[in-house]
């Protein structure tokens, strides 16, 4: 905490961008983050996002390479930022923070493997009700019932991060809704039924 610097971030706005030289990392007090990578034709896809509580871009700065991909904030976000120094003082003085940040590195590796596992074998159907589930959990918080939880997430993030167009995305949708697993007004959307969504989801049997 004494080391941290506070910013407050606009919705929409970047905290840094593929293919620059890393300073430092982030740690998300407040809001919401996502990170992603662009093809040649500028389409992106989401392959996380990070909530209260959570580091991120520490692979770039622990690798001392360039940042692999752009990290965006997706609502009014404030971010702490540690110099790569202070951060290396840390990691060297505590071996408990060594271990969490060990462990949040396994956690984002095997959340990207798992996506290209879901993006090339999965319907999209499929892709979008666990993308809901997903979300589900990163918009929820310790004040929330899991029935009072409501996905803000913008429908084009939301289609980049199942993989998929914003026309097919909002067929999925108002099959959901028809189907009375998910509640949608305006950009809001409510899970109905997490089980009926996971076996949609192709996680239940």
């Amino acid at each position: 905490m004494k080391v941290m610097q506070i910013k407050k971030y606009r919705k929409n706005e970047a905290v840094f961008t593929e293919g620059t030289r890393p300073s430092g990392v982030f740690f998300v007090q407040s809001g919401k983050v996502k990170k992603y990578k662009s093809d040649n034709d500028e389409r992106e896809q989401i392959i996380y996002i990070y909530n209260k509580g959570e580091f991120f871009g520490y692979s770039a700065v622990l690798s001392e390479d360039c940042y692999g991909d752009t990290a965006v904030a997706i609502e009014s976000a404030a971010i702490a930022f540690i110099s790569a120094e202070d951060f290396f003082g840390i990691i060297n003085r505590s071996a408990v923070f060594s271990r969490l940040l060990l462990k949040s590195l396994s956690h984002e590796f095997i959340v990207m493997a798992n996506l290209i596992s879901v993006l090339a074998q999965r319907t999209v159907r499929e892709r979008v009700a666990l993308c809901l589930l997903i979300l589900h959990e990163k918009y929820k918080n310790e004040k929330d019932l899991r029935d009072d939880v409501y996905i803000t997430l913008s429908r084009k993030d939301l289609a980049n991060m199942a993989g998929t167009v914003n026309e097919t995305l909002a067929r999925v949708l108002h099959d959901f809704k028809d189907e009375e697993l998910i509640w949608v007004e305006g950009r809001k959307i409510q899970l109905l039924s997490y089980e009926r969504l996971a076996h949609a989801a192709n996680f239940l049997k």
